[in-house]
């Protein structure tokens, strides 16, 4: 983790650690789950929502005074209406359901609008994503950039897109053979942020848990973030490409 915690990230490490522990237990019973259909006809388990009391029962009582949204309950308006947590207990839950590991944990803090400190974290291989505003972006101990790639054959993307859209791999294809939809947005972000994934596309609009802690993550990374057209962006609704300063103008032009 980063070398010199804040309070702040301290609450947060602290909270996703501790919820991740059902989720590992949960994942390694997958037989026994429960899984229901929310109203906008997406998976939600069992674990998810026990996750999400956890996370809101640490950061609230860490913090009581914060607001809270989070993807698997109503939120929470509290006395200090500036400062709100978001979290996202289980992005992946389709992968998580069939055993595939590649899911994780989110939680961001906002203050006045603006998204100050985030953590990512993926139980799995034991990987902690975290930024604060100003402070840079980590993986476990070490400090993180985007990659620094331009235009070649080698360039690994990451893609976003609802089930009905078109498929736009003939496109991508026209710059890099390699593309991935892995099924978590959260976890992309943070992959953009290291420089695992040297651009990432979103063709649908993504929710605000899904990228709240990513867009710092990337930010903080040396990353940029754009709509469609290659304008930079602070709006979660208008997200529609992460890269490096590269590759920014292409991608925009592609996606045009």
């Amino acid at each position: 983790m980063v070398s010199v915690k804040s309070a702040t990230l301290t609450v947060m490490t602290k909270a996703v650690i501790k919820a991740s522990r059902w989720l590992l237990r949960d994942f390694s019973e997958l037989e026994n789950l429960q899984v229901s259909i929310k109203s906008n006809r997406a998976f939600v388990t069992s674990a998810d929502l026990k996750a999400d009391k956890i996370l809101r029962d640490e950061l609230l009582r860490a913090r009581d005074r914060f607001s809270l949204l989070s993807e698997e309950s109503v939120g929470v308006i509290g006395q200090d209406s500036s400062c709100r947590w978001i979290v996202d207990p289980l992005d992946g839950t389709v992968n998580y359901m069939h055993g595939f590991p590649h899911w994780a944990i989110s939680v961001a803090l906002e203050m006045d609008g603006e998204i100050v400190a985030a953590v990512t974290f993926d139980p799995v291989k034991n990987e902690m994503f975290c930024a604060e505003k100003g402070c840079g972006a980590y993986m476990n101990d070490k400090k993180i950039r985007v990659s620094g790639k331009r235009f070649s054959n080698e360039l690994l993307i990451g893609i976003r897109t609802p089930c009905h859209a078109v498929d736009f791999s003939h496109k991508i294809s026209s710059i890099s053979s390699s593309i991935r939809k892995t099924g978590s947005m959260t976890l992309d972000m943070a992959y953009v942020a290291c420089g695992r994934f040297d651009a990432l596309l979103s063709f649908q609009n993504p929710n605000l848990w899904d990228v709240a802690a990513g867009m710092l993550l990337i930010r903080e990374a040396g990353g940029i973030l754009a709509t469609a057209t290659g304008k930079s962006t602070s709006d979660h609704r208008e997200l529609a490409i992460a890269s490096n300063i590269n590759l920014m103008p292409t991608l925009a032009q592609l996606l045009a």
